[in-house]
């Protein structure tokens, strides 16, 4: 059956507007995805009707928002082949990333190596300079090829016995490189590294299921997943869980605590100090399920029909340079414009009421790694259509000859 692109459409209200009096062209979900109302009405439901704090009431408004809240953790569990007691909310899978290193960092002595590449955000790049710079840990880059692939053979050298950790992404918010998890986690773990998984993009676009990679630990956060901002998810295996400290002290995160000691919860409340983002955890669960409704076979197939799409009609365009062209990648399209910078682009195309990416997309080791200072970058979603990627490319168009 068909992917029905105008039925999606009419979920996401924001959807609806204009911006310069030209109808919305939302190319930027990369960065941030657009909201349904099953999202909008599952937070508002719970805002108006059953809000209080979780885990410590014992009222009846108590009881229902901690049920809501734990069953959101059942949801994103389910959702990537995981155990509730593996799933720690965070307000970010920047946090996320954070308290891994900050765990992890605790056993790592100077000298000791950390596997990332040239194509990671930067989320995933600054918490493990951090223990370079705290504790002389040594960081090893995975180069990124012409087309915008991770050089494996370059991977495999760079594990070593001093390799204890790998962070790499699942798929890359630039270049729409979609990494072979499975493999780089089985060659992490046979040089007996850990391995985190930035899968911000990933998941956004095709089933993941961590048993089946082996990851060790896997991030992502809610807002590129239709849902709201200030959530995010850490999946990590039980046994890495309980062997990390925690990252936050506070309620919640403890056992007991007297004058003289403290002891702490168990995964993943270990990891959850002080109020943690209630509203915001129903809401990804209401994203999840609204997604799990879907075909998303079908979704990725319209992703994908869009942005070659878009490719086949740029052919022949010789002042537009697209930055990275992996096999498989998924519906992102970074470029740079001859003569122009990439805010300008953005903002020109925003006059015709077209949102797309500029600037260095949280990635500068990767711009470095092209030569270019900034890039545009139109990211495709489930909702967007065939008219719009024609709309976005004769707006591209009409943003050249400005430059010309």
């Amino acid at each position: 059956m068909a992917f029905d692109v105008e039925a999606v459409r009419a979920e996401f209200p924001i959807l609806q507007r204009q911006v310069h009096g030209k109808p919305l062209i939302y190319l930027d979900s990369a960065a941030s995805a657009q909201k349904p109302r099953a999202v909008i009405a599952a937070m508002t439901h719970a805002m108006e009707h059953s809000y209080a704090n979780v885990h410590r009431g014992l009222h009846t408004l108590a009881n229902e928002t901690t049920d809501a809240y734990e069953a959101a953790r059942k949801t994103v569990a389910a959702f990537i082949n995981a155990d509730p007691t593996e799933i720690v909310f965070t307000k970010g899978a920047t946090e996320a990333v954070n308290l891994v290193a900050h765990g992890i960092g605790a056993s790592l002595q100077a000298g000791d190596e950390v596997v990332i590449s040239q194509m990671e955000h930067h989320a995933n790049i600054v918490p493990w300079h951090f223990l370079r710079e705290q504790k002389g840990v040594v960081l090893k880059w995975v180069p990124v090829t012409d087309d915008g692939r991770l050089d494996l053979e370059a991977y495999q050298r760079l594990l070593g016995p001093k390799t204890r950790m790998v962070a790499l992404s699942h798929m890359s918010n630039v270049l729409g490189t979609i990494n072979d998890a499975k493999a780089l986690a089985r060659m992490a773990h046979d040089a007996g590294a850990l391995v985190l998984f930035d899968g911000c993009q990933a998941i956004v676009h095709k089933p993941v299921d961590v048993k089946d990679l082996d990851a060790d630990f896997y991030v992502f956060s809610g807002h590129k997943l239709y849902g709201p901002t200030g959530i995010g998810i850490l999946y990590g295996k039980a046994d890495r869980l309980a062997a990390l400290p925690p990252y936050q002290g506070g309620g919640e995160m403890i056992g007991s605590v007297s004058e003289d000691e403290i002891t702490y919860a168990d995964p993943p409340h270990r990891f959850e100090a002080g109020t943690p983002p209630i509203l915001e955890a129903i809401g990804l669960g209401a994203a999840i399920d609204w997604i799990t409704s879907l075909d998303r076979q079908a979704a990725a197939e319209h992703e994908h029909a869009l942005y070659a799409h878009v490719r086949e009609r740029l052919k022949g365009f010789n002042w537009l340079r697209v930055i990275g062209d992996a096999p498989g990648k998924g519906a992102i399209l970074s470029f740079t414009m001859e003569g122009a910078h990439a805010h300008d682009v953005a903002q020109i195309l925003d006059r015709y009421g077209v949102a797309v990416r500029a600037g260095t997309h949280c990635a500068e080791p990767l711009m470095r790694r092209f030569g270019v200072t900034s890039s545009a970058r139109a990211s495709f979603a489930l909702y967007n259509t065939i008219e719009e990627a024609d709309a976005f490319v004769d707006a591209l168009t009409k943003t050249q000859a400005f430059f010309a």
